[in-house]
């Protein structure tokens, strides 16, 4: 008699424990979670090894002791993911430390409010620069290390809900726009390698970056906007980057989640 289950693939595991992850992005205000935290910390929690990256040493060490006081092994190096040499650095920081490699995080972005009529070209290059080229750059050095790793690879870039709902930040729509092709493209021409690159698309989730600028009141309008009535957390990010990175989304490749409570499926209310 034909089993339809293969036990081989139907087990509990999500195959995370021993792997090597990188997070570009990792630091945030003082003990604050951000996304790139959250993503670190639900990662070690799973039992990867991660390595925190950003630009401020002391920031990104923070991020390091607190994947620690979870209870995961953490390497803090700080580097500018838009410099090539810097990418490359850290790629080769994580293969000196844990051997290996095997899941990417890009998590980096800033934003700018305006259109194509008042925001200055070089503000569109300096974003473009960091929201796209930092992916490109960090996916080029990490992909070789991950391809030479027992295990299948995955790369997940954050998006962002305005690439596909705008609203006065055109630099910010437009790149986060190419986040998303990007991911398509990278899915394709790498899955021969076994590397899976997905996109999670981000709703307006609170976390210790937009706390700086969300009023309560602001707060409590953006969780009213979900169907669900519940508020988006750095939490939730770090939950679908760890089930992308797992095994449990083996057969999920260059997909773009929107991770928002139902958000974009409404109009506000009038």
């Amino acid at each position: 008699m034909v089993s339809w289950v293969d036990e081989a693939e139907a087990n509990d595991g999500d195959g995370l424990r021993g792997r090597v992850a990188i997070v570009a992005g990792a630091s945030g205000p003082d003990g604050g979670v951000t996304n790139g935290r959250a993503a670190a910390i639900v990662l070690a929690r799973a039992g990867v090894r991660v390595v925190c990256v950003g630009r401020g040493p002391a920031r990104v060490e923070r991020s390091a002791e607190m994947v620690r006081a979870a209870g995961g092994k953490a390497l803090a190096v700080a580097a500018d993911v838009t410099v090539e040499d810097d990418c490359r650095r850290v790629v080769a920081s994580a293969l000196a430390e844990f051997g290996r490699l095997d899941i990417l995080v890009n998590n980096v972005g800033v934003a700018a409010r305006g259109t194509v009529v008042d925001v200055p070209i070089e503000t569109w290059r300096d974003i473009w620069t960091t929201n796209v080229e930092s992916m490109v750059l960090m996916s080029k050095h990490a992909i070789g290390a991950m391809a030479a790793s027992a295990a299948a690879g995955s790369i997940v870039n954050i998006g962002s809900l305005r690439a596909i709902r705008p609203f006065e930040v055109s630099p910010y729509s437009t790149t986060k726009g190419a986040v998303m092709a990007l991911t398509q493209a990278m899915a394709v021409d790498h899955a021969a390698a076994g590397i899976r690159v997905n996109c999670v698309v981000l709703g307006p989730v609170y976390t210790a970056v937009t706390a700086r600028s969300v009023s309560p009141e602001q707060r409590e309008t953006r969780r009213r906007a979900s169907p669900l009535g519940v508020e988006g957390t750095a939490w939730d990010t770090g939950n679908l980057v760890r089930f992308l990175a797992s095994d449990h989304a083996r057969y999920i490749t260059g997909q773009c989640l929107v991770l928002d409570g139902g958000v974009s499926l409404v109009s506000p209310k009038r």
